[in-house]
């Protein structure tokens, strides 16, 4: 099932994505259809189903949930898989420790305050010379941090931030429009292989490409399963979370985001997320 959420009766409201149209869910968000599923241990996708309209609507998705957390996790791919950090090479470095530790690299992102859907505008911090795109699978989270779908989002982040200090970590990556999600999520009954996905991530300026990327995540180096449960430890995440996966594409200074760039991230199982970016005061 693709479900995401449109503008129906002037709300976000949950809805079907289907043969271009979409079967709104009266009076549900998706995060509260989530958290019914879980509470009358009913299976998501049927659920959803005998509660949509009958009656279909031309309108196009928006964010496809307004998540409760938001939790982002690093250095998850291959080397191998085109991921070049300029920081993992220096010997003791933290980056370089953290992928070859066993617990993962997590940070709490932020809420659904920080995140815009498919269309709205992604931050670029004003007092940032380096805002960069990354290109992420994230997983919807259910009770006790079952997988209930997936969707594409971007790790929006100001690597010169992070770069001056690593205690800067949270400044660079936590603030207005830092997450972008969608367009849709796609059920966990229906994507039964997160792992056999290629992403892309693809950044116009003036309608000229000026960064194109792909990477498979198959070279997910973590399990997602293995992820979320280092997540949940001594951490009750509710149902209506996302947990951005890490990124395979590691974008160098020169692709440093100008308000009016496009950041489009895309796969052939979920579709396209595509932001303008601009300037956040």
């Amino acid at each position: 099932m693709r479900l995401g959420q449109v503008r129906f009766d002037n709300k976000t409201t949950a809805a079907i994505f289907e043969g271009g149209q979409a079967w709104p869910v009266p009076g549900y968000s998706t995060v509260e259809l989530i958290r019914k599923a879980e509470t009358e241990a009913a299976p998501l996708n049927e659920l959803v189903r005998e509660m949509a309209s009958h009656h279909p609507v031309e309108a196009a998705p928006v964010i496809p949930l307004n998540p409760i957390e938001v939790w982002a996790c690093g250095c998850t791919y291959d080397a191998e898989a085109g991921f070049h950090c300029p920081w993992h090479h220096i010997e003791g470095s933290i980056y370089r420790q953290v992928c070859q530790e066993p617990r993962p690299d997590l940070l709490l992102k932020g809420t659904a305050r920080v995140c815009v859907g498919p269309g709205q505008a992604i931050g670029i911090r004003f007092d940032s010379n380096c805002t960069l795109p990354e290109p992420e699978l994230a997983v919807v989270l259910g009770k006790k941090g079952r997988i209930v779908g997936y969707t594409l989002a971007n790790d929006v982040w100001a690597r010169d931030i992070e770069r001056i200090n690593p205690l800067y970590r949270p400044q660079s990556r936590i603030y207005s429009a830092s997450c972008a999600l969608g367009p849709v999520i796609v059920t966990a009954d229906e994507l039964k292989d997160p792992y056999a996905l290629s992403i892309t991530c693809t950044i116009r300026r003036g309608g000229e490409v000026r960064f194109s990327a792909s990477v498979s995540t198959l070279r997910l180096r973590r399990k997602l399963e293995e992820v979320v449960s280092y997540v949940l430890r001594a951490n009750p995440v509710p149902a209506g979370s996302v947990l951005l996966t890490g990124t395979g594409i590691m974008l160098g200074d020169e692709h440093a985001l100008a308000p009016g760039d496009v950041v489009t991230i895309s796969n052939p199982e979920i579709g396209e997320l595509s932001n303008l970016a601009a300037m956040i005061p």
